[in-house]
């Protein structure tokens, strides 16, 4: 890890994966297929946690490709900004939104601790597994979320069932992800996140599992949170 991307809360080898990656990100059939398989599930997650998202100023932490940035800016977000410290990945999405014509989405190569401003929905799904020092990042999600506002976050949990399913599972045995996507000892106890949170100045509300169907290659929400979940925090409103 080099510098600046330790400085970044960003790991160098991490940004090269994914940006080897780029070219094929909004393939549904290729190194992401997971993923597009799951964002219907996380969307509708956000948008029903949220009371809806018309008019409301969103940010995508880790946005990569733009898979989420665009599905929420389709559900009607006021605005939407993605961050992401590759620039290859930025390239990917700014293209794809310009060829679909999407509005009201911008896309700035930063991480969440350097950036500014106040936000009613902040999104960090399936990046707090990816860097050196998640608890910092929770810490500006929490900063950059407004009072009254809202923080989704998606990861794995480190248990067995997550090593067997997340892993070999899904790298080795079906090949849903490349070899060495995950590694264990960086997934997340939903405890650990909790605990992040609250010093964040965030409160739970709810975690839910992301159980997968290898039989359809789809996803649905669950109460086993033993693999991969999602969880919804709010910020206090002011006083």
């Amino acid at each position: 890890m080099n510098e600046e991307t330790a400085q970044r809360n960003a790991d160098s080898a991490e940004l090269e994966r994914f940006a080897a990656m780029a070219a094929q990100w909004w393939d549904p059939q290729g190194p992401n297929r997971p993923l597009h398989a799951m964002n219907p599930v996380r969307v509708k997650y956000i948008a029903d946690n949220a009371q809806g998202l018309a008019g409301k100023c969103c940010l995508d932490v880790g946005c990569g490709g733009g898979l989420l940035s665009e599905s929420l800016a389709a559900e009607g977000a006021g605005s939407v900004l993605g961050l992401d410290a590759s620039e290859e990945m930025l390239e990917v999405a700014r293209l794809h939104a310009e060829a679909g014509n999407v509005k009201n989405l911008e896309y700035r190569r930063a991480t969440a601790e350097e950036t500014d401003g106040e936000f009613d929905v902040v999104c960090c799904l399936e990046v707090l597994e990816h860097v050196p020092r998640p608890g910092e990042l929770m810490a500006a999600c929490g900063r950059l979320t407004r009072p009254g506002g809202h923080v989704f976050v998606s990861t794995l949990n480190r248990t067995p069932a997550a090593f067997a399913m997340g892993i070999v599972g899904a790298e080795f045995v079906l090949g849903l992800l490349p070899r060495g996507t995950h590694r264990y000892e960086k997934f997340i106890r939903p405890s650990e996140l909790e605990a992040w949170a609250r010093a964040a100045g965030l409160s739970a509300r709810d975690f839910s599992g992301l159980q997968y169907n290898p039989l359809h290659g789809s996803f649905r929400l669950s109460s086993n949170i033993d693999v991969n979940y999602i969880a919804h925090f709010t910020k206090a409103a002011a006083a």
